[in-house]
């Protein structure tokens, strides 16, 4: 029998199944629990019910203060499935016994990034590699999900008003990453997660760092307008981006897209000039979301980063710029203050 139960020791609300000694076994967050974090990150009045969810004021405020609770159950779902099709699920299984009977986060990730079960199963027949490799990444999990929620505890601490919605881990089509954002929480495709080596070559190290980033996106309530804009411009989504990339290292220690700082170094000047000359521009491509599972890219990250660093470093108050910081709402206003220059040499100083 499937019930829904709040916990507060775990953070949440979950579905579970009771066994016969009484045992409560969760096996996924209800219908309607992304939906009452959506309202709640973006401080809107809470409705009494979400679907099976019904929101308590305890433990809301819990999820205001708690590090994350990071779900794997849709993972375990997937690999049943794979299992018992011998590694070959057709389009019509992965549909209706994976992604139909997913958690809600699988949901959104499907919404989000057009999941389905033909583009699962059309992935799996061109890289089966990606889904046969995946599951060396949930071994390292337990000592991740340590690792970032100190990363969350040093946030929570800097920015007292930062949200901690739960993370769902899935499979998906062989990208996105991972996806993250103030109205739908944080999403992560194990299996791209898993594969993209370039990004971290420590798996363990990976998946913190790139947490910690999607995390800071959570924050960005007034920056994330920009990104929905039709048409935005180089510079607006390149600080996005930099600044997960800045609060990110602030709080877990280094940057998800290490491998960028690497291949800039000694080239910051020549990056950004051309980065400088290109920021107005609508076409991303030679900036943005460019890289690939076997070769870097998104160099916009990296300036985008140096800019928010810039920002941070040359501000009197700290406490006040980080929180500037997670505010930005206007891109051209921020660079102005920054002080950013291309090739500004922002040295090795811890920026704390």
């Amino acid at each position: 029998m499937a019930e829904t139960q709040a916990s507060h020791a775990e953070h949440g609300m979950y579905e579970f199944e009771a066994r016969a000694d009484g045992e409560r076994i969760s096996t996924r967050q209800p219908d309607g629990y992304f939906r009452v974090m959506a309202d709640f990150i973006r401080g809107v009045p809470l409705q009494p019910r979400y679907g099976q969810a019904a929101p308590s004021g305890a433990g809301m405020d819990d999820m205001a203060t708690s590090g994350a609770v990071v779900g794997t159950g849709d993972v375990d779902l997937f690999y049943r499935i794979y299992d018992a099709a011998g590694g070959h699920p057709t389009a019509g299984q992965l549909q209706r016994d994976y992604l139909d009977r997913g958690s809600e986060g699988l949901h959104v990730l499907a919404r989000l990034r057009d999941v389905t079960g033909q583009r699962i199963a059309d992935a799996i027949a061109e890289t089966p590699s990606l889904y046969t490799d995946a599951r060396r990444c949930l071994a390292v999990l337990p000592r991740a999900r340590e690792r970032l929620q100190a990363a969350l505890h040093e946030l929570g601490l800097l920015y007292p008003e930062a949200r901690f919605p739960p993370v769902t881990i899935a499979i998906g089509r062989g990208k996105p990453v991972a996806v993250g954002a103030p109205d739908t929480g944080i999403q992560v495709g194990l299996e791209a997660l898993c594969a993209i080596d370039w990004l971290n070559p420590d798996v363990e190290d990976r998946i913190v760092y790139v947490l910690a980033h999607e995390y800071v996106h959570v924050q960005q309530v007034r920056a994330h307008a920009m990104s929905e804009k039709e048409h935005p411009t180089v510079l607006e989504v390149s600080l996005l981006e930099g600044i997960a990339e800045f609060v990110g290292e602030l709080t877990a220690g280094q940057i998800a897209y290490s491998r960028n700082a690497a291949a800039a170094a000694g080239h910051e000047l020549e990056i950004e000039t051309r980065f400088a000359a290109d920021l107005d521009k609508t076409d991303l491509s030679d900036w943005a979301y460019n890289a690939t599972p076997d070769s870097p890219g998104d160099l916009g990250y990296w300036v985008g980063y140096r800019i928010a660093k810039a920002y941070y470093r040359s501000a009197p108050d700290k406490r006040r710029a980080l929180r500037e910081i997670l505010e930005m709402d206007d891109a051209k206003a921020f660079l102005y203050r920054s002080g950013w220059s291309p090739g500004i040499d922002l040295g090795q100083r811890d920026a704390r």
